[in-house]
């Protein structure tokens, strides 16, 4: 029987974000509200630091802050899941909650892209275990107009009925959602494809969220092969969103164009919930494929974002930290208002910190993230003229905000994670950063008015 990792070294821990107690993870599954908890599951490898057969690891919480981490709920042992329990999503029926997940297999060859994927189910009365349906695979196929990349699946109900949208690849390359019909979430009828790539959007469409939100329909999805172009779709991947209106009865979606959620550098694979109040949450992988991840040589690699809630202003999705984040606050560390007129540093000696910043009638601006002796890590550059902020990281990313006389920024510093929400969340960045020692915060101008209040954070909001 293989061995858990465990961890060497906290150094690059993270204080108040979700991430497993050790081992490897990535995309958020089954975000959901039962008996009283929210429940988030996540991919998963627990006998190493990096990718490997997936599991399924879990963590509840009855705040979206405070989370404790549970045992696993999902595990590659099943001829319908040998190769990995990928990922997938949670709803509630009967006063179960069952899992809708995605069973991986490789045919042998030692080639990593020769695979076949089903659809699978399991359910729990507790929230904690599960028992896989004993008559998996749900769907034990792709349909015959798709290739071999077939998964993700997210399930919600309507007028009672279920429908499950797969994030797929068609015959001709291109990437797509297809939706699925059920009247009791174990047989299902193949209704199609109701959004398809363009030349320029992906060759497949990874972890597909499909929902409502101020009467208009959004599809919110993970594409991969979007080709770079000047400012934008920089990353790997990308996760992004159409805005549009979906017709049941033919299964088409009428929609915009592609726009992308978060502008940083460790943004993927998100997922949502409705909560118990109507609100519309998300979560995200907070990395992205092909980074270092300096973690792994300490027993872990990957975190999840923020919850974050999502709002639709005319086209645009505005993403913006969910009002209970301000029980994380444990001191008030300073409040300036002040003109500014050279630089001054904000905050030092903290790792888990909130900051608000308020800037009126500014010129342009640089908030910057840097060591204890002065190395800058990250910039984020405000150009007045244009409304453009570019993000330095290594390599720059990018976004553009409306004209505005005002711009207010709130940030969140974990151990090795950042989080700038600019304008109630009408842009956002997310970056990963590594220092063993608390960084420190500056901004810079040549003239702001402006007022900050910064909050030290709750170190241990994650009990493992």
């Amino acid at each position: 029987m293989q061995k858990m990792i465990t961890l060497t070294n906290t150094r690059y821990r993270l204080g108040y974000h979700v991430s497993a107690p050790a081992g490897w993870i990535n995309d958020p599954n089954g975000f959901c509200y039962f008996k009283g908890y929210y429940h988030i599951f996540y991919q998963y490898h627990p006998y190493s630091a990096d990718w490997g057969p997936m599991h399924w690891g879990h963590a509840r919480s009855k705040d979206l802050v405070h989370w404790e981490s549970l045992p696993l709920a999902l595990a590659p042992d099943t001829k319908a899941d040998e190769d990995g329990c990928f990922s997938g999503s949670a709803i509630v029926k009967d006063d179960t909650l069952y899992l809708i997940y995605t069973g991986h297999h490789y045919y042998g060859d030692g080639d990593p892209d020769h695979f076949w994927q089903n659809q699978n189910l399991a359910y729990s009365q507790d929230g904690i275990t599960f028992t896989k349906y004993a008559q998996n695979p749900i769907i034990a196929h792709e349909p015959a107009d798709n290739t071999h990349h077939f998964r993700d699946p997210k399930v919600f109900e309507k007028d009672g009925s279920y429908y499950m949208v797969l994030g797929s690849q068609a015959k001709d390359g291109a990437g797509r959602a297809i939706m699925y019909r059920s009247s009791d979430l174990k047989n299902w009828e193949y209704l199609g494809p109701f959004a398809k790539a363009k030349e320029d959007e992906g060759y497949m469409w990874e972890c597909p969220d499909f929902f409502n939100l101020a009467g208009k329909d959004i599809l919110l999805l993970s594409p991969q092969g979007i080709k770079p172009q000047k400012e934008k779709y920089l990353n790997l991947f990308q996760t992004g969103y159409f805005v549009g209106d979906y017709e049941l009865a033919t299964n088409t979606f009428t929609h915009g164009a592609f726009t992308e959620i978060d502008l940083g550098h460790d943004f993927y694979a998100s997922q949502t919930t409705l909560t118990p109040d109507g609100r519309r949450v998300v979560l995200g992988w907070m990395d992205m494929w092909e980074s270092d991840f300096p973690e792994k040589a300490d027993g872990w690699a990957g975190a999840l974002t923020l919850p974050r809630e999502l709002k639709l202003k005319g086209v645009r999705l505005y993403m913006s930290p969910i009002k209970e984040l301000e029980k994380l606050r444990t001191a008030k560390l300073a409040t300036f208002t002040e003109t500014l007129t050279e630089e001054k540093l904000l905050c030092t000696n903290e790792k888990q910190v909130e900051l608000m910043l308020d800037l009126k009638d500014t010129t342009d601006f640089s908030f910057s993230l840097r060591d204890q002796v002065g190395n800058e890590q990250l910039t984020l550059d405000f150009d007045r003229d244009t409304y453009k902020f570019t993000l330095t990281k290594g390599e720059q990313r990018f976004a553009t905000i409306a004209p505005t006389n005002s711009v207010n920024l709130r940030i969140f510093v974990d151990t090795s994670s950042l989080e700038i929400f600019i304008n109630d969340g009408e842009a956002v960045f997310t970056e990963r950063f590594y220092l063993e020692s608390a960084p420190t915060l500056w901004l810079k101008a040549k003239k702001a008015t402006y007022q900050a209040e910064i909050y030290r954070l709750e170190a241990q909001a994650i009990e493992f």
